[in-house]
């Protein structure tokens, strides 16, 4: 499967479509256990930090910190991760008191490449509060550390940095944007990220023999049989025995011809074509099935095979050409996987393969192969009629024998006799065949039951291998989301002609646009198929609002919409926490109606049960942006143009990094 196998869904500006599909991958890339080492915590923290989670970030850092593991290196990234999504004035009193002790800490840490990273990380945090200081030397040094330590410093500190200073890094920062936004083969591969994890292959295992019933009453009515031919035969014989001898012989000869060749006509006459769709034990009327999950797996067998058609078949053709066998597997797939949480998208993958194997077949002349019915088995039909005849024959000249002996009181034993070895006889036989059926079935479909199973966990084996290497990392997610972010941001700034000079401060809150598929790790935030970007950008004027939608698969934008306000046009701003934990943030103007952004939809039912609904969604606002949009809307309606001065980056302390 490849990008363009992918279902999309569309629709017009302002339209309210469902979610199209969601998964839930299961990593343990974010486990910690509690017993980890200080080490251990901290390497998690790192990829929290990578992955953008960083509140959970800072929380596994400092906590590896706490336990003793304290160098250059650890505090790099814990002062990252004190910063990263956050402005300066989003910090707590605490926080900064502790970002004010670790600059202090700086000069007792071992020479190296983190210690310069780390000191100059405090230095450019120092300059903030210098409104045309020098910054040539900071920023050389800057450019002169590592690729991974400069890359971190530039994208976990984008709101801390402003102004001159940020305007000297935005050039660099936006080519490298431009490099890496594509990067990793993006546009094929991010469709695997909201693939669903497939679910395990199944298969219908064959009925229960009812052999044993069968074997039961052929033993009962063959024993019928046996008494009433030896009291037809004593009969015959107390009359004639010559002639009782002879015709003993003879039915005994016709009677195992016809066994011997009946068996063999019975049984390929009734032998089931193997080729044709499987077998459903158990199956019901299918109007009884078609429950929701019944009618999605009945779409999904109708999609994969009208777009998997054999060659010269067209789509509609080869639906109706497949009908039978089409029905036939989705009945079997819907018995197999109706659970209440499973979703066809987990068995998607099955459907398909299934789609695929009836066209293969199809094209390999086995798909509807005829029953062969060759000539020993017509031969075996004749010998076996022939042989029944002559016993019938056999069984009269029985009689005749009886009545030509003169005992007129063994006729009616003899008829009675007749009567009784023809039913037993016709019952036992049937009895014997179905209990003989029964035991070959059950072989066949075990045999069969078993090769629908290894065909299918190698299909499901081979797709999860492909995803696995298809589907992009947390990292990878992130950086291309951040490369997104970073060339919109770049976009607005060239179109209302601002330099990094000119804003106070910006903000921007990443929500999902519907329709959507979304995706995330375990204990990792929602990733989303589609977003909307919505930009704030702070001047001495007021406040520039941009917003537009995203497709994340190949960054393409649109339905954007701008609007301008002064401060105090903002007059107040709302969160409402839905049913499930669902946010919406309203913004309410003084010359425009109230404007709803959902920032988050529900998601208790995609918890795992180790999981804390309250963490996730913190988590997820934390990636959306959120909380930094909201307390920084939430103090311009409060205090208009006053929450500048109480914001001015002048206003901030000093950090004290020498030696």
């Amino acid at each position: 499967m490849n990008g363009s196998n992918v279902t999309h869904n569309s629709a017009a500006f302002d339209s309210t479509v469902g979610i199209q599909a969601e998964t839930v991958h299961n990593s343990n890339v974010y486990f910690v256990h509690p017993d980890a080492s200080p080490q251990e915590k901290y390497r998690v923290g790192i990829r929290l930090l990578e992955d953008g989670i960083s509140s959970r970030a800072r929380e596994m850092i400092t906590d590896s910190i706490a336990h003793g593991n304290d160098n250059a290196e650890v505090r790099f990234h814990w002062v990252l991760a004190m910063l990263s999504t956050r402005a300066y004035h989003d910090l707590n009193a605490e926080e900064i008191q502790q970002l004010h002790r670790a600059s202090r800490l700086v000069r007792n840490y071992a020479e190296g490449e983190w210690k310069d990273a780390l000191r100059i990380t405090f230095e450019l945090l120092a300059m903030l509060s210098t409104a045309d200081g020098d910054t040539g030397l900071v920023l050389k040094r800057l450019r002169a550390l590592p690729a991974r330590q400069r890359e971190g410093i530039l994208r976990h500190l984008d709101l801390v940095l402003t102004g001159g200073l940020k305007d000297s890094l935005w050039a660099e920062n936006r080519e490298r944007a431009e490099t890496d936004r594509f990067g990793n083969d993006r546009v094929h591969r991010i469709w695997a990220y909201f693939e669903p994890d497939p679910i395990g292959p199944r298969a219908l295992p064959p009925r229960p023999s009812t052999a044993a019933v069968a074997q039961a009453a052929f033993r009962v009515r063959a024993a019928m049989f046996v008494i009433g031919g030896a009291s037809l035969w004593i009969t015959a014989l107390v009359s004639d025995p010559t002639e009782a001898v002879i015709e003993l012989l003879m039915a005994l000869g016709a009677g195992l011809t016809a066994t011997h060749f009946g068996r063999q006509w019975c049984f390929r006459d009734h032998r089931p074509n193997v080729v044709t769709e499987p077998h459903i034990p158990h199956m019901r009327d299918p109007a009884s099935t078609r429950d929701g999950f019944t009618e999605r797996v009945r779409h999904s067998f109708h999609h994969y095979f009208a777009i998997r058609a054999p060659h010269g078949f067209g789509p509609d053709e080869w639906l109706g050409y497949s009908i039978h066998v089409r029905n036939s597997l989705a009945t079997e797939i819907a018995l197999l996987y109706r659970e209440s949480r499973i979703s066809v998208e987990r068995v998607n993958w099955l459907i398909r393969y299934l789609a695929e194997d009836a066209r293969d077949r199809h094209n390999s002349g086995t798909l509807f192969g005829p029953r062969r019915q060759n000539r020993n088995a017509v031969m075996a039909k004749a010998l076996s009629v022939f042989a029944l005849g002559t016993l019938g024959i056999t069984v009269l000249s029985v009689l005749g024998t009886v009545a030509s002996g003169g005992g007129a009181s063994g006729i009616p034993l003899a008829v009675l006799a007749v009567v009784g070895m023809a039913w037993s006889g016709y019952t036992a036989t049937s009895s014997w065949l179905v209990a003989r059926r029964e035991e070959n079935r059950l072989v066949r479909e075990t045999q069969e039951y078993h090769e629908r199973l290894s065909t299918r966990q190698i299909a499901y084996e081979n797709w999860k291998s492909f995803l696995d290497t298809t589907r992009p990392s947390e990292q990878e997610m992130e950086n291309w989301l951040t490369c997104d972010k970073t060339l919109f941001i770049d976009e607005a700034l060239r179109h209302y002609q601002l330099t990094w000079r000119d804003l106070i401060t910006h903000t921007i809150l990443v929500t999902p646009a519907r329709p959507y598929k979304r995706g995330r790790a375990k204990r990792g935030p929602w990733r989303y198929s589609r977003y909307s970007f919505r930009l704030f950008l702070v001047t001495q004027d007021g406040v520039r609002e941009i917003s537009s939608e995203t497709d994340f698969t190949d960054a393409k934008r649109g339905n954007e919409q701008r609007s301008n306000y002064r401060f105090e046009a903002l007059s107040s701003v709302q969160v409402t926490e839905s049913t499930h934990a669902s946010y919406e943030l309203e913004l309410i103007l003084t010359n425009g109606p109230a404007r709803n952004i959902r920032v988050k939809d529900a998601d208790a039912h995609q918890l795992a049960p180790d999981e804390n609904a309250q963490e996730v969604a913190e988590i997820n606002l934390n990636a959306a942006g959120f909380i930094h949009t909201f307390r920084l809307l939430e103090g311009i309606a409060a205090d208009g143009k006053g929450w500048i001065e109480r914001n001015n980056p002048n206003n901030l302390p000093s950090f004290d990094t020498a030696d």
